[in-house]
């Protein structure tokens, strides 16, 4: 079992904080990391994820891209001057012969790695990701978001003031 080093609970029930929250991740994270999402349908993983993308574009003063969840093609990719995002939704998958034809994994170290659903990883999960789970509050309106890391980030700095 992993143990986080780390950890934040973050409330994202205003769409402005879901913005906010992602614009502060993307100045603090770096090509080779892989960050999974993980929460249940319609609790904002896509709405973090396109946030998070477009402020990778606007810091790399490129044209904002339209975001949308893999679901179908289950890969989107978003080029930037410095590296390549790669943004799996992995809903669809049913075995592990699946998640290996994608390659998912395969010299990481010039991307960013986006994977929402990646319970179906199991033992192909790498060791040290970003975890973001999202989870509702008392109500749908309510939501919150808790990040996890199995490395030392100086992200959670950060987010002492959120």
């Amino acid at each position: 079992m992993r143990i986080a080093t780390k950890s934040s609970k973050l409330n994202i029930s205003k769409l402005e904080n879901t913005k906010k929250i992602a614009d502060i991740f993307a100045k603090n994270i770096f090509k080779g990391n892989v960050i999974l999402f993980y929460g249940e349908v319609g609790v904002g993983k896509t709405t973090f994820i396109k946030f998070l993308v477009n402020s990778l574009e606007k810091i790399d003063k490129k044209n904002i891209s339209e975001i949308t969840s893999p679901t179908f093609s289950l890969m989107n990719q978003y080029k930037l001057n410095k590296f390549d995002i790669h943004h799996y939704d992995l809903y669809r998958l049913k075995s592990e012969k699946d998640i290996l034809s994608l390659n998912i994994f395969e010299d990481i170290s010039d991307k960013i790695v986006l994977i929402e659903w990646p319970e179906i990883l199991g033992e192909h999960k790498p060791k040290n990701t970003i975890d973001i789970n999202f989870e509702y509050g008392e109500n749908f309106n309510s939501r919150y978001l808790t990040i996890s890391a199995y490395e030392k980030l100086k992200i959670f700095d950060e987010f002492k003031s959120l």
